[in-house]
């Protein structure tokens, strides 16, 4: 069900930006897997997917932070997470699939009333792997940018790329919307003053419940109606 709590202007929305992890893609098992294969090899116990879950969307330094419970030794945090990237690299579309209806709903939602938008990816993943991955899922296409979390000296919450991507594309904050599955995309597009949309089929839909987006949604499906039908006029 859509939920709408600040009615987004549809025909003034010229960019749309996107998380990936949670949002276009489910890749929490090979994160999971990623994380347990550094846990193991560090002599540590492995941990549920539903607690791995819970740590991502700040960047892979603070997921395996988290995951190793906030280590005090700069150096082997630094190493736990080397390793991490590289079995990462080598894994990372062992199980990782684009979400049932992402696809046709990237193409809906890149017109609307017969104008083009632009549209690109947002995330606090690496850059490379994010990128390797959208090609590797045939979903690069859709997108003139790709932006991760070691692209600038900030990540998400912080607006530089999403401010970054307005200039690129020549959008206004009112004429840009951003798209996740996480209170750290709402806050971003709060802090770059723009819209925002919160999809709970994701990794973190409980703190969605903690910053509300201007709309709310529940499938991919919803998501393309949200962004290409208008609501109804309220009645007089």
């Amino acid at each position: 069900m859509i939920r709408i709590f600040r009615p987004i202007p549809l025909k003034k929305i010229k960019l749309v930006l996107f998380d990936l992890d949670g949002t276009l893609i489910d890749s929490e098992r090979d994160l999971a897997n990623s994380v347990n294969a550094m846990l193991r090899h560090y002599g540590r116990k492995e941990l549920p997917l539903e607690v791995i879950d819970t740590y991502i969307g700040d960047g892979a330094p603070m997921l395996i932070r988290r995951a190793l419970g906030d280590p005090a030794h700069a150096s082997f945090l630094q190493e736990a997470l080397n390793y991490f990237l590289l079995y990462y690299r080598e894994h990372k579309l062992d199980n990782t699939r684009a979400y049932d209806g992402i696809n046709e709903a990237l193409q809906q939602i890149s017109s609307f009333d017969g104008v083009a938008r632009k549209m690109a990816v947002l995330t606090n993943k690496p850059v490379r792997a994010s990128r390797d991955i959208l090609a590797g899922l045939g979903l690069s296409q859709h997108f003139f940018q790709t932006y991760g979390g070691n692209s600038f000296e900030t990540k998400k919450p912080d607006p530089l790329g999403a401010h970054t991507l307005m200039t690129e594309a020549s959008a206004e904050p009112e004429g840009t919307v951003m798209v996740g599955d996480s209170e750290v995309d709402v806050l971003t597009a709060r802090n770059a003053n723009s819209w925002s949309i919160g999809v709970t089929y994701g990794f973190a839909p409980q703190t969605l419940e903690r910053t509300h987006p201007d709309i709310l949604v529940d499938t991919p499906q919803e998501l393309a109606q949200a962004l290409t039908i208008p609501p109804p006029a309220n009645p007089a």
